[in-house]
């Protein structure tokens, strides 16, 4: 009976690899198209425009980016596990404040930091548990703390405005300055992004945000802590939400209560854009971070080329329908492939 047992083992086993490698190839395909488009139209404009990619020019492409790859970063964590956060925007205004209060206060800049990533961490956590404990859709709850965030943030701020005036010399430099082209709050974003990176790749439970992503059902049969999963999915989400909000102040230095105001619609449509399937179990940070990085500059891109920047936004939501599209066309692709390879595993059995 061993010999007639392992031979199964050995066959059935590489099937599931081989469909996994071929979902990991489509969608990393879908990153490097991402990357040619962005190379692409940045030389178009320098192109058209010598002095768009100018030190000054490539440094402040880097700081207008740096805020939504983190705020993308995360999103993408919870769309990988199948869900969603549409109030990492509010999360991001209300962190900001929080920092920026406590720092015209006269308090310590790293504290202020951490006060605004532990706000957010918070806010993460109260999505996580409504979504994982209480099984309520996330589109559901996360629209709900989004006007309740809002909400709050509007109250306690009321008519009051964050100025740079009132924040530490050093803290506003920070959000300013860097070394050569490349900004201080840029190499913390890249930091960031390779740690989320690695974890994914790297960490059991990082890898089943993808498990439970593909198929929640498998995943809970196969031993996943699935809520502890979608837990931890939303507190990372959150934390860079806060820390983008503390970033958003060094950079800006200018918080008031409209914030953040629709800025999650921006996030998805970065990491959608990016080559992470809205139906979870595919994708990777990296692609979110280079979809934000396109949206972020075609927003530099179009004044540069003297188009008026009302046509953002249609531009915008012509790519996120177009990443939709593509990604319905390769879960039906991936979809005929998986019913091949079981009618070739049925056909094998047979035999």
């Amino acid at each position: 009976m061993t010999m007639t047992a392992q031979p199964v083992r050995s066959e059935s086993a590489p099937r599931p690899t081989a469909s996994r490698q071929f979902i990991d190839k489509v969608f990393k395909a879908r990153e490097l198209a991402v990357a040619v488009v962005l190379v692409v139209m940045l030389l178009a404009t320098q192109i058209s425009n010598g002095e768009f990619l100018s030190e000054q020019g490539v440094k402040d492409l880097l700081l207008n980016s740096t805020i939504l790859v983190l705020v993308a970063t995360g999103q993408a964590v919870v769309v990988i596990t199948r869900n969603v956060d549409l109030s990492v925007g509010s999360v991001l205004g209300i962190s900001a404040f929080a920092a920026g209060n406590y720092l015209q206060s006269g308090g310590n800049s790293l504290i202020a930091v951490l006060l605004a990533v532990a706000l957010g961490a918070v806010f993460g956590a109260l999505n996580g548990a409504l979504v994982s404990l209480g099984k309520v859709p996330a589109l559901v709850v996360t629209l709900g703390t989004l006007y309740v965030v809002r909400g709050i943030d509007s109250i306690w701020v009321g008519s009051r405005q964050i100025t740079a005036d009132g924040l530490p010399s050093g803290f506003v430099d920070f959000g300013t300055n860097g070394i050569s082209v490349v900004p201080y709050l840029a190499l913390l974003t890249v930091a960031v992004l390779l740690c989320v990176g690695y974890y994914l790749r790297s960490y059991r439970s990082g890898r089943d945000m993808y498990a439970l992503g593909s198929s929640p059902e498998a995943a809970n049969l196969a031993g996943v802590p699935v809520r502890k999963r979608i837990m931890t999915a939303y507190v990372l989400c959150g934390a860079l939400a806060g820390l983008a909000g503390a970033l958003y102040l060094a950079r800006f230095g200018n918080v008031d209560s409209a914030t953040g105001n629709g800025y999650e619609l921006t996030v998805v449509s970065a990491v959608v854009v990016g080559g992470v399937a809205f139906t979870g179990g595919a994708g990777t940070v990296y692609g979110a971070a280079l979809g934000a990085l396109l949206l972020t500059s075609i927003n530099s891109v179009l004044p540069a080329l003297g188009v008026s920047s009302v046509w953002v936004t249609a531009i915008n939501g012509l790519l996120l329908l177009l990443a939709i599209a593509v990604d319905r066309i390769l879960a039906l692709r991936v979809a005929a492939v998986l019913r091949k390879q079981a009618a070739q595993m049925r056909s094998a059995r047979h035999d």
